[in-house]
């Protein structure tokens, strides 16, 4: 029986609360792209003094995620065009490896869960809840990547899909793009059943460039 101190969980602190509150809120898109972030606004909501969320926000600006400028404060960040082809580049590479060594090792639970996403990711539509299908097809790819068990590479994917995700909500509330990303996890899905690690490999390069496409034009538009 484990001791009382390996059984203690030390509570976060406020600032920790407050970065992991407000990472999500971005990622998730909540908070969209070049949206100003008003320090006093952030403490009354999550009942905090503006010195957590001070320091959360220093902590996010690292990660890339706001920027700040003076006389202006936080922001935040838009992606350039050049950086969100960088982030796909990135992927094909990551991904491919990941999946190659992932496909193999997925067993019947991987398959219910993925399952799962899937109709997860539908419900959350006809909701019409973008955020929830984001999620959702978040966890749908993950189950693959986190099969490898190459915890390094799958941290290091799990970064670049945080840059795009505040798009990736947006890029959902077209219906065509739904229908889209639903085929193709159909035929990722079949795939995976078959352990077919090329297959998914091939497939997943056209899922990314479908939606590169797409997340594309969001960026050049944010640009301005």
């Amino acid at each position: 029986m484990p001791s009382a101190e390996t059984r203690f969980l030390r509570p976060q602190t406020a600032q920790q609360a407050v970065l992991a509150e407000l990472r999500a809120l971005i990622v998730r898109g909540e908070i969209p792209p070049g949206s100003a972030i008003v320090q006093d606004a952030l403490a009354e909501r999550f009942g905090v003094s503006r010195v957590p969320v001070r320091e959360a926000l220093k902590i996010l600006e690292g990660e890339g995620h706001i920027t700040y400028a003076p006389h202006h404060g936080y922001k935040v960040a838009k992606l350039e065009v050049a950086e969100l082809l960088e982030v796909y580049d990135l992927r094909d590479v990551l991904e491919s490896y990941v999946a190659r060594v992932g496909v193999p090792k997925i067993d019947d639970r991987h398959v219910a869960k993925m399952q799962a996403a899937m109709q997860a990711m539908d419900s959350a539509a006809d909701r019409e809840d973008m955020i929830g299908v984001g999620v959702q097809n978040r966890i749908f790819h993950f189950v693959v990547f986190d099969a490898s068990g190459l915890t390094r590479a799958v941290r290091m994917i799990r970064q670049l899909w945080d840059t795009t995700d505040p798009y990736r909500s947006l890029y959902f509330v077209k219906p065509l793009n739904r229908e889209t990303v639903n085929a193709e996890h159909s035929q990722i899905f079949e795939a995976c059943v078959s352990r077919d690690a090329e297959a998914v490999v091939g497939l997943l390069e056209i899922h990314r460039s479908h939606a590169v496409q797409d997340l594309r034009a969001m960026a050049e538009a944010a640009q301005g």
